[in-house]
């Protein structure tokens, strides 16, 4: 099998495709002892691929992890005003990988993280049809027939949102828990939506993103997905694309507690 060089780069864990195009204009990979001057070149694993005159090394095998994103961390790897990024706060022996599903600042929960580029925009896609799910603390008074009425999803200043699945966990007289479900998870979505319907969330918490739940994993905590577990969801997702469904396979890394009070 053949792929393009700069993602045989991104794979190997070299750097991200763009920074890949970036070394290659600048005449900094070679394959055998030609220099290459264009990322659209295809190699094989039989291929050698130096950068500066160093070989890199044959991809990783692809890896996936569930992280427990605390509130007030940003999902970024640098932020100029000095705030605290999700990066900064992965072990230090983390190999490097990309993020699949940001969470904005003030929002908590789960976040996947993988080494594979590929992996990651393929689970992001709403094409792949994974549910997001949330609990959200909201202030404020509304009727229920209004959240019915997400289901049809809603256009708010020109923006589409598309449907989402809206059920009260629990109603007292100014705060109530909400359980959402959606697919796409547009920047902010859920904040809109819920200011468009005259309520204020105060906290918000993704509980799970497909078959991969946040279960009692801590804040801050991280853990592996088995090569198992991501061949069988990766292999099977299409079977089951249903709000409400769940297969076994998916119960595999379903894990309890997922109430975050």
């Amino acid at each position: 099998m053949t792929e393009r060089v700069a993602k045989r780069l991104s794979r190997s864990g070299v750097c991200s495709r763009r920074e890949a195009e970036r070394m290659i204009n600048a005449g900094r990979v070679s394959v055998g002892n030609r220099i290459l001057k264009t990322p659209a070149t295809l190699v094989s694993d039989e291929d050698v691929i130096k950068v500066d005159g160093k070989k890199i090394n044959l991809p990783e095998r692809v890896r996936l992890w569930r992280y427990h994103k605390a509130p007030g961390v940003l999902c970024t790897n640098y932020d100029a005003r000095g705030r605290p990024t999700l990066f900064e706060q992965l072990p230090k022996n983390m190999p490097r990988s990309m993020l699949v599903g940001r969470l904005d600042f003030n929002s908590e929960g789960l976040i996947l993280l993988t080494n594979d580029g590929t992996l990651a925009r393929k689970l992001e896609l709403p094409s792949t049809g994974w549910v997001r799910r949330y609990r959200v603390r909201v202030f404020g008074q509304y009727e229920e027939k209004l959240l019915a009425s997400l289901q049809a999803g809603v256009l708010i200043a020109g923006i589409q949102y598309g449907p989402i699945e809206a059920i009260t966990e629990e109603k007292k007289a100014s705060n109530s828990w909400l359980r959402l479900s959606l697919r796409e998870g547009q920047n902010r979505e859920i904040r809109r939506v819920m200011s468009h319907m005259g309520l204020e969330v105060n906290r918000l918490i993704r509980i799970s993103y497909g078959p991969f739940h946040l279960g009692n994993l801590p804040r801050g905590g991280l853990q592996e997905i088995p090569a198992s577990v991501i061949e069988d969801q990766i292999g099977s997702h299409k079977k089951s694309k249903g709000i409400r469904s769940r297969s076994k396979q998916a119960q595999k890394v379903e894990f309890k507690n997922t109430r975050c009070e």
